[in-house]
C-alpha cells in the first residue's frame, strides 16, 4: 500500500499536496492526521499540520461500504434539514466520476427554494456542504468524501472549471507564462489540477494561505 506524509500550514493544504503527489482523489485514499496545526502565540510555538495519506485497494462494490454509509448519514441529515426548514424536495446519493455526490432535488424545475438553498455564488450551497461534513465526520468517525449538490448546481460548476482550467493550461502550455486563477476550496482546487494534469507540458501548484488558497498553472519544470 503506498503511502505519503506530508505538512502543511493546514490539514486541507497538507491532504491536498499528498493526493496530487500520489494521483489519487479522496475516494482513493486513507487520510491519518499525525498533528493539527497551531498558529501558536506571536508565532512562538505555532506548528504545521502533518498527515499521512494512503492509497487502498478499491473494493469490488464501485463505492464501498464507507462510502456508501457516509451517503446515507448525509442523506437521513439533510432530509430531516430540509423537513424543519419545510422545503420539499428528495435528497438522492450519486456516484459519478468517482465522487460520491448527495444530491438535493426540487419537486419541479426551477423552484424557488432550490435557488434559496444555492444562494448567491453557491455560498449557502458551500454553508450546507460543511454543515453536513461535520455530521458525517462526527456520526461516522471517518474523513468525509460526500459532496452535496442542490440541482446538479455543483456538477455544472466543475464542468465549467475544469473545461476553463484545460483552456488556461493550453495557453501557457503556449505562452510559457504561468497564471494564477481566483482562490477557491480544496474540491475545486482538485478539479482544475485534474483538468491541468491532462494538458502536456504544464503542471500546478496551490499557493497562498486559506481563504486566499489558489492554483497556479505554470510551464513544467
Amino acid at each position: 500500500m503506498e503511502e505519503i506524509r506530508r505538512s502543511a500550514p493546514s490539514v486541507e493544504e497538507a491532504v491536498e499536496a499528498a493526493l496530487k503527489e500520489l494521483g489519487l482523489s479522496e475516494q482513493e485514499a486513507d487520510v491519518e492526521v499525525i498533528q493539527e496545526s497551531r498558529q501558536g502565540l506571536f508565532g512562538v510555538g505555532a506548528q504545521e499540520a502533518i498527515v499521512v495519506v494512503r492509497s487502498r485497494v478499491r473494493p469490488d462494490s464501485p463505492t464501498g461500504d464507507e462510502l456508501d454509509e457516509q451517503a446515507e448519514i448525509a442523506a437521513e441529515f439533510l432530509e430531516g434539514l430540509l423537513e424543519r426548514m419545510g422545503i420539499a424536495a428528495s435528497v438522492e446519493p450519486n456516484l459519478e466520476d468517482g465522487t460520491m455526490y448527495v444530491d438535493i432535488i426540487g419537486p419541479e424545475p426551477d423552484d424557488e427554494d432550490m435557488g434559496l438553498l444555492i444562494g448567491r455564488h453557491g455560498q449557502t450551497l458551500e454553508s450546507l456542504q460543511e454543515l453536513t461534513r461535520v455530521v458525517v465526520a462526527q456520526r461516522s468517525e471517518m474523513r468525509p468524501r460526500i459532496v452535496v449538490d442542490v440541482e446538479d448546481y455543483r456538477k455544472r460548476q466543475v464542468d465549467r472549471l475544469a473545461a476553463r482550467a484545460r483552456e488556461i493550461a493550453k495557453r501557457v502550455a503556449g505562452s510559457g507564462q504561468e497564471e494564477a486563477l481566483e482562490p477557491m476550496n480544496p474540491f475545486m482546487r482538485k478539479v482544475v489540477h485534474d483538468a491541468v494534469a491532462g494538458v502536456s507540458g504544464v503542471e500546478s501548484g496551490s499557493e497562498g494561505d486559506d481563504p486566499e488558497r489558489h492554483v497556479v498553472v505554470r510551464p513544467r519544470r
